[in-house]
């Protein structure tokens, strides 16, 4: 028995570097600048507005813009739903273009996300659930400047993010505090192809919340990501490390003078 247990640890062993062996790397240095704002318009009910610039070789080349709105529901004080459009234009960066032809492409989502958050002594909890419908755009002709298609894609995305003040028991006005986060990104669908698993990131995070205006935050991220094609047969990995800066601000439009 011990030895069939022994051979098939070995033979999962061999199965798993061997596969690794397959992939072809591909390794980047990314920096990520983001704004996000908030606000309220009704008791309920408030806009999100959003724009995230990527770089890759840290600030010097680019990687992705990102613009993103939505209308968010406060369904009670520990759930908040949204309805969302958005924006997003990728460049060819790093050894392996996520384009076949290796070019820019723009691409267009709906999205439906949910966000639970709780607290449990000093820490702060969120999960973040996010359904997102893409048309990617695609040329069917290599001579072409223009996307001339969209493909349509389904992806399911989870975060988990936890929070702590470093100075005192809640993160309040003038208190710096630190924040993890790990967000999975998966594929689902008929035109799914090669990921299934999209992505993965990892932050680590050092963030100052001024007032309940505005706060301040940055650190590392960690970002694997699968091309959605073979190459030589091969899959292909992107391992992108580097320095992700947000801005958070918030207002209450409905407030009287």
């Amino acid at each position: 028995m011990k030895k069939i247990v022994l051979s098939t640890l070995l033979l999962l062993l061999c199965s798993s570097v061997f596969a690794q062996n397959t992939r072809l790397q591909d390794n980047n240095q990314i920096g990520w600048l983001g704004y996000f704002g908030t606000f309220k318009i009704a008791n309920q009910f408030s806009i999100h507005s959003e724009y995230q610039w990527r770089r890759d070789n840290y600030i010097t080349d680019k990687q992705q813009g990102l613009l993103r709105v939505g209308l968010n529901y406060q369904a009670n004080p520990k759930l908040q739903l949204r309805l969302g459009y958005a924006w997003i234009e990728t460049y060819p960066y790093g050894d392996y273009a996520i384009n076949a032809q290796g070019k820019d492409f723009t691409e267009h989502r709906t999205y439906q996300m949910a966000t639970l958050t709780d607290k449990i002594s000093k820490f702060e909890f969120s999960h973040r659930f996010m359904l997102e419908q893409r048309f990617v755009g695609r040329y069917t002709n290599p001579a072409l400047s223009v996307e001339d298609d969209y493909l349509f894609l389904n992806r399911f995305r989870y975060m988990v993010r936890a929070q702590m003040p470093i100075i005192g028991s809640e993160i309040k006005d003038k208190t710096p505090y630190v924040a993890v986060y790990n967000e999975i990104l998966i594929g689902f669908g008929k035109n799914v192809n090669e990921n299934i698993f999209d992505q993965n990131r990892i932050g680590i995070l050092l963030g100052y919340r001024h007032n309940a205006n505005f706060r301040i935050e940055g650190g590392y991220i960690n970002q694997t990501l699968q091309l959605g094609r073979e190459i030589e047969q091969r899959n292909v990995f992107q391992n992108n490390n580097g320095f992700i800066v947000n801005t958070i601000i918030g207002f209450d439009l409905t407030s009287k003078k």
